[in-house]
C-alpha cells in the first residue's frame, strides 16, 4: 500500500501555521492550568479550567492541523489577500488613543468617541443610528460594571463616572 501524497500547499499554507501556533497556546494553557493545581472534579484547583480548556484548544488544534495536512489549503499569503489596510490602521490607532486617553478622560467621556470611530470608520453606520448605539451602548456598559458589579472604572480629570 502506497503512502498517501498530501497536496503540496499544504506544507506551508495558513492553516498549517495556525494550527502550529494554537497547538503552542493550548500547550502554554494546560502548561499554566497544571502549574496552579488540577485538583480533583469534587474539588478543583485554580488551573482546573486552564487545564482542560488547554486540552480541548490542543484537541481543536491537532484537528486543524491534521485537516491542512490531508486536505492542503490556501498560501499564507491568500491570509492577506484583500485586506483593509486602512481600517486595520484606523482599528489599532483609536485603541491605542483609548487606552492613552482613557485615565485622563475616563471611562464615559474615552469610550463614546471610540465607539463612534468604530461604527462610523470601520463598517460605516448612519449618524442617527452610530450615536444612540454609541451613547446607550457604553453608558449601560457602564451601569453594568460600575453598579451592578462594582468595578472601579476611571472616571476622569472631570470626575464623569
Amino acid at each position: 500500500m502506497a503512502a498517501p501524497r498530501f497536496p503540496a500547499a499544504s506544507r506551508g499554507g495558513a492553516d498549517v501555521w495556525a494550527g502550529l501556533f494554537w497547538l503552542a497556546v493550548s500547550l502554554g494553557v494546560v502548561w499554566a492550568g497544571r502549574d496552579l493545581g488540577i485538583g480533583e472534579v469534587a474539588a478543583p484547583g485554580s488551573g482546573f479550567l486552564l487545564f482542560w480548556a488547554g486540552l480541548m484548544m490542543s484537541g481543536f488544534s491537532l484537528a486543524i492541523l491534521w485537516t491542512a495536512v490531508t486536505a492542503g489549503g490556501p498560501g499564507l499569503a491568500a491570509l492577506w489577500a484583500g485586506a483593509r489596510w486602512q481600517k486595520v490602521v484606523l482599528t489599532v490607532a483609536s485603541l491605542a488613543a483609548y487606552a492613552a486617553l482613557l485615565d485622563r478622560l475616563g471611562f464615559l467621556l474615552a469610550t463614546i468617541p471610540l465607539m463612534l470611530v468604530l461604527l462610523r470608520g470601520i463598517d460605516p453606520v448612519r449618524w442617527r443610528i452610530a450615536l444612540p448605539v454609541a451613547a446607550l451602548s457604553t453608558v449601560g456598559l457602564w451601569w453594568v460594571l460600575k453598579r451592578l458589579l462594582l468595578i472601579q472604572l476611571p472616571a476622569g480629570a472631570f470626575g464623569i463616572g
